[in-house]
């Protein structure tokens, strides 16, 4: 095994999105929504295909903290942090201004006219992971794993 490709910085960067939930009701309404949602089938589901076509993001979750108090929007990603977030808009800015009606300080909207605030909510908000950040492919991006998977060598 070589050691040194495991001790690259890795080409992906985690998120942990922590939003604090306005009420009991907003957990219901968004848990309502996030429900319906993942339960639709993979090409009618707004969020798996914006991630399809975002084409950057290894893995994705949401979670629901604190006696249901608080959403976190997990994810693991390649590239910068800016293209990262302006890909989300550009893709599926409707579903970040339904979840950010629930949640209390969040960012104005819609998300498409100020994304810097977007932007700076998410940073704002963000959970850093303890570093050094594990990766078990550091220098694979989703591309090269999918092109992997298909039989092809990675970019």
């Amino acid at each position: 095994m070589d050691n040194d490709r495991h001790r690259a910085a890795p080409v992906q960067s985690p998120l942990t999105l922590i939003m604090t939930i306005k009420s009991p009701q907003d957990y219901q309404e968004l848990r309502q929504m996030l429900d319906h949602m993942q339960s639709l089938p993979d090409d009618q589901n707004p969020i798996r295909v914006a991630l399809n076509k975002v084409g950057t993001v290894h893995f994705a979750r949401f979670v629901f903290l604190d006696d249901n108090t608080k959403l976190a929007i997990i994810t693991t990603y390649d590239g910068d942090f800016e293209t990262y977030v302006n890909d989300f808009i550009n893709q599926i800015a409707d579903v970040f201004n339904a979840l950010f009606s629930h949640m209390a300080d969040a960012p104005p909207l819609p998300v498409q006219t100020y994304r810097k605030e977007f932007a700076a909510y998410i940073k704002k908000n963000d959970v850093p992971a303890l570093q050094p950040f594990y990766s078990a492919y550091p220098t694979l991006t989703v591309l090269d794993i999918q092109a992997l998977a298909e039989g092809q060598a990675p970019a």
